[in-house]
C-alpha cells in the first residue's frame, strides 16, 4: 500500500482528500505545516504539497525534500501562474494540479507517478527525480535519434502545455546531464533538439 504525504493546512480540503485516497486505497500521512511536511515525508511514496503553508512556503519543503529523497511530489496549490508552476517544477516537482481539482484525477496523477518511480530499471543514474527519469528513459529509448523540444515536453507531460516552460525542459535537461556518470550524454543539435550519444 503505499502511503501518501499530504501537506494541506485547510481542514476541509485536508480531510477530503484522505478520504478520496482511502478509498482508493492508499495511506495517508498529514502535515499542517512546513516543520511537520520536513518531519515526516521520509518513508512516503508520493508527497501532495501545498504551497501556501503555515511557517514557510512550499517551496521550502520541496527545497528540503530534494535534498535527500528522490520521492515523487505533486504540488497542489490555488497559485495557477505560470511563474509559479515553472518554479515549482524547475525545483523537481513532478507535476502542478491547481485547485479545486477532481478527486478522480489526482488518483490517477499519483498513480501514474508511482507507476514512473518504480519501473526504472538499474542502470538509470541514482539521483533522478521521477521526472528526470522519464526523460532519461526517453532519451535512452531514442538514442542516434534527435529529439525536438515539442516531442521531449509532450512526452514528460503528456501534452499538458499548461504546465510547461520551456525554460522547465533545459533545467530538466541540464540536471540529468550534472548527474550523468559515463552512461552516455545528451548532446544538443543546434536549431532542431538533442539526442542521445552512448
Amino acid at each position: 500500500m503505499a502511503r501518501i504525504l499530504i501537506t494541506e493546512d485547510d481542514i476541509t480540503i485536508r480531510s477530503a482528500v484522505e478520504v478520496i485516497l482511502a478509498d482508493n486505497g492508499f495511506e495517508t500521512v498529514s502535515a499542517t505545516n512546513c516543520a511537520q511536511a520536513v518531519e515526516r515525508f521520509d518513508g512516503c511514496d508520493v508527497c501532495l504539497l501545498d504551497l501556501m503553508l503555515p511557517g514557510g512556503s512550499g517551496f521550502d519543503v520541496l527545497k528540503k525534500i530534494r535534498e535527500s529523497s528522490n520521492m515523487p511530489v505533486i504540488i497542489i496549490s490555488c497559485m495557477d501562474n505560470n511563474s509559479d508552476i515553472a518554479k515549482g517544477l524547475d525545483m523537481g516537482a513532478d507535476d502542478y494540479v491547481t485547485k479545486p481539482f477532481s478527486g478522480q484525477v489526482l488518483v490517477s496523477r499519483i498513480n501514474a507517478l508511482l507507476r514512473r518511480s518504480s519501473g526504472f530499471e538499474s542502470g538509470i543514474p541514482s539521483g533522478l527525480t521521477a521526472t528526470e527519469q522519464r526523460l532519461y528513459s526517453y532519451f535512452t529509448l531514442n538514442k542516434g535519434r534527435v529529439l525536438t523540444r515539442e516531442q521531449l515536453l509532450a512526452h514528460m507531460w503528456d501534452s499538458k502545455g499548461e504546465f510547461v516552460s520551456d525554460n522547465t525542459l533545459s533545467v530538466a535537461i541540464n540536471r540529468i546531464r550534472s548527474k550523468l556518470t559515463g552512461k552516455g550524454r545528451i548532446v544538443t543539435v543546434k536549431g532542431v533538439g538533442y539526442k542521445w550519444d552512448d
